[in-house]
């Protein structure tokens, strides 16, 4: 069934109140995709009734459900490769020297959907810089979807997921096999801080970042928006500190505090001032 111009309308409307997200005209297929299945667990026939439902009553948890399927949380481990191995490489290294007085690291991972992203830099941390042991290491891991945190916090997953840029070696040291899916090991699971932060929303008290990966998340807004974003970021990332955006992000004539870390494909800025 062929979604209506005017339920179209109602869940771009809801969707960019929400989340600043921008479906465009043409993207009726993706809205039916995502959402025949809420329909189907709502026991109404078709995206059309679940939408007139919607505007019947004002239902909070229809309306997350309907959001959170509209949001997309494709995340893989050392998604893209380049960024991690920066991270390993250069951005962590230089932090440690810098940060040897007050020894503390925090890092924020400010679109953690399932998990991934923030289990890929706490390994990092684990396997290739032991000294930080001793250091005070804060980890936040945030998302706006309640479902895809709490899935991040148990941090079981299959084996499609374990296959998608997991290391073999990483696999054997940091998971126990539970059936057919992983369970990754407390070491790891402790080390991270998960919470709900829509980005678009007022953002609770932050501590100063030395480094922040908000990676894949701004194209999907409008150039206000990432400006917004981007203001807010740079004020919570300390000066020097390293931001981490997606390969199809920049902060070019939106935000003018930040210069780009020559490293390819890592798409990786510095705060200048």
């Amino acid at each position: 069934m062929t979604l209506a111009s005017a339920d179209f309308d109602y869940i771009r409307e809801l969707v960019f109140d929400q989340t600043a997200i921008v479906l465009e005209p043409g993207k009726e297929y993706l809205v039916e995709s995502r959402l025949v299945p809420v329909a189907r667990d709502e026991g109404v026939e078709g995206v059309g009734e679940l939408v007139a439902s919607l505007r019947r009553t004002p239902d909070r948890t229809l309306r997350t459900r309907v959001i959170e399927a509209m949001t997309t949380n494709e995340t893989s481990f050392f998604r893209d490769v380049a960024p991690f191995e920066l991270l390993r490489t250069t951005v962590v290294p230089e932090l440690i020297e810098r940060r040897a007085l007050n020894r503390a690291l925090n890092i924020w991972c400010a679109a953690a959907s399932s998990g991934q992203e923030p289990y890929s830099v706490a390994m990092i941390l684990n396997d290739h810089f032991p000294e930080l042991a001793s250091w005070s290491v804060r980890i936040l891991a945030t998302d706006l979807s309640t479902a895809v945190i709490e899935r991040a916090r148990n941090a079981v997953y299959s084996q499609f997921e374990v296959n998608r840029g997991l290391p073999a070696t990483m696999l054997v040291k940091h998971f126990d096999r539970e059936g057919t899916s992983f369970a990754l090991k407390d070491e790891i699971k402790k080390a991270i801080e998960f919470d709900i932060l829509n980005l678009i929303r007022p953002w609770p008290s932050l501590p100063i970042m030395d480094i922040v990966f908000i990676r894949n998340v701004l194209i999907y807004f409008d150039d206000e928006t990432k400006r917004n974003i981007l203001g807010r970021v740079h004020n919570v990332l300390c000066p020097g500190g390293y931001l981490f955006l997606g390969g199809a992000e920049s902060t070019m004539h939106l935000h003018d505090g930040f210069e780009r870390v020559p490293a390819e494909r890592a798409g990786c800025y510095r705060r200048v001032k």
